[in-house]
């Protein structure tokens, strides 16, 4: 009865379950999704523990249900399933998207039920060394729509999954998208883009490299201050200065890592550590070229799209989502992703291009992610997969 009742409902009501509203990329898709949705006519709900991001939401629009859906406690994932149930039948939802493993298992339970569909977003690659964790991880395949985030993710779930693949549900790539007109050179103010230089102290007349990403050491940070080592030693090349910028969320082990090898190479007048940007197209507009450095792969990789949406070079290693991203030697440069010292040679290969050759491959970047990273384009693809499910 309950499932034909939600067939029958017109309207469709999407409740989107994700542990914390932080600025990270699943957390933004789910920012994004929640307000297309209200303006598509459909019920747009929120379960989460809370997040920098919840203040954002217009709640006129979304509506928010508070709940430690966060949590990896067996009991509490129960308790929260229950909740759950109820603000499902209450408010009519007939699709429960999960976007993390934890909440996930709440939200099968909750599904299960109350007879709805279930939606899973496979955010990352999940690592396991046990029967036991490929199990906790495997609730992202138990839905009856898996998205992946990048061809790179949708191979990792074939190859390290196979056993949880159910031919009677669906696997779909969906690219996650950014919004193009916030992430655009039109937009940026210059008063606000002189400020930030001024607090940044940053050097007119000097070659501007941005690596964005909280320091944790698979970013490869290490690796950038490596290669800036070897740009200097190598290829003669000082004229720049670097901005690594990022929080080290408790990390302080790493950051002093970081900071040692940096007095170690002398590079203290040449890199900066930035903790936080509240407004991200200002730090991209300072660079004159982005990195992506990290060591382990990216599920897609939201620097080198946001980079290239802000006309920027981006130099990114060759793992993961970024091989999707980047067009190598048109719109950035890829390397090899342990290798500092190709890091290097790209680096002076792209300090070496004129004004005009850097603005050429920035455009062309530009028009990439336009054509196929538009957050449109990623809100309508979810809209059409909800519909088709409803529909089924």
């Amino acid at each position: 009865m309950l499932l034909y009742i939600n067939k029958m409902t017109t309207k469709i009501n999407v409740l989107q379950v994700i542990p914390k509203l932080g600025y990270g990329g699943a957390e933004t898709g789910c920012y994004d999704i929640a307000h297309y949705l209200a303006e598509k006519d459909c019920g747009s709900f929120i379960a989460t523990s809370g997040g920098e991001l919840l203040k954002y939401i217009k709640k006129n629009k979304v509506g928010i249900f508070k709940l430690p859906v966060h949590t990896k406690n067996p009991i509490l994932i129960i308790i929260n399933a229950l909740f759950l149930s109820v603000f499902i039948i209450f408010k009519k939802i007939n699709i429960v998207h999960a976007r993390s493993r934890a909440p996930a298992w709440s939200c099968y339970i909750a599904c299960k039920i109350t007879n709805r569909l279930f939606v899973t977003t496979f955010h990352g690659t999940y690592n396991f060394s046990s029967k036991i964790k490929k199990f906790y991880n495997s609730i992202m395949l138990r839905s009856n729509l898996t998205i992946a985030g990048s061809n790179f993710i949708f191979g990792h779930i074939n190859e390290n999954y196979n056993e949880y693949l159910d031919k009677k549900k669906k696997l779909r790539v969906i690219f996650r998208g950014i919004n193009v007109d916030y992430f655009s050179q039109k937009n940026i103010s210059i008063l606000k883009l002189e400020k930030l230089k001024q607090d940044w102290k940053i050097e007119s007349g000097k070659f501007t490299i941005l690596l964005p990403g909280r320091l944790t050491s698979w970013k490869g940070q290490e690796k950038l201050i490596e290669a800036l080592n070897i740009l200097i030693e190598d290829y003669n090349v000082t004229n720049f200065q670097a901005i690594l910028l990022g929080s080290d969320q408790g990390r302080k082990v790493y950051t002093k890592k970081l900071l040692s090898l940096v007095e170690r190479y002398g590079l203290t007048k040449k890199i900066k550590f930035v903790s936080h940007c509240g407004e991200m197209p200002l730090a991209y507009s300072i660079a004159d070229v982005v990195v992506s450095a990290s060591i382990e792969p990216e599920s897609f990789g939201r620097v080198s799209i946001e980079s290239q949406a802000m006309g920027k070079p981006i130099i990114a290693s060759n793992i993961g989502g970024s091989k999707e991203t980047v067009l190598n030697k048109k719109t950035g440069f890829l390397y090899k992703h342990d290798d500092p010292r190709e890091l290097a040679k790209n680096l002076n290969t792209v300090i070496q291009l004129s004004q005009e050759e850097l603005k050429l491959i920035g455009n062309e970047g530009r028009k990439n992610v336009v054509k196929k990273f538009d957050v449109e384009v990623m809100c309508d693809s979810n809209l059409r997969e909800y519909k088709k499910l409803l529909k089924n």
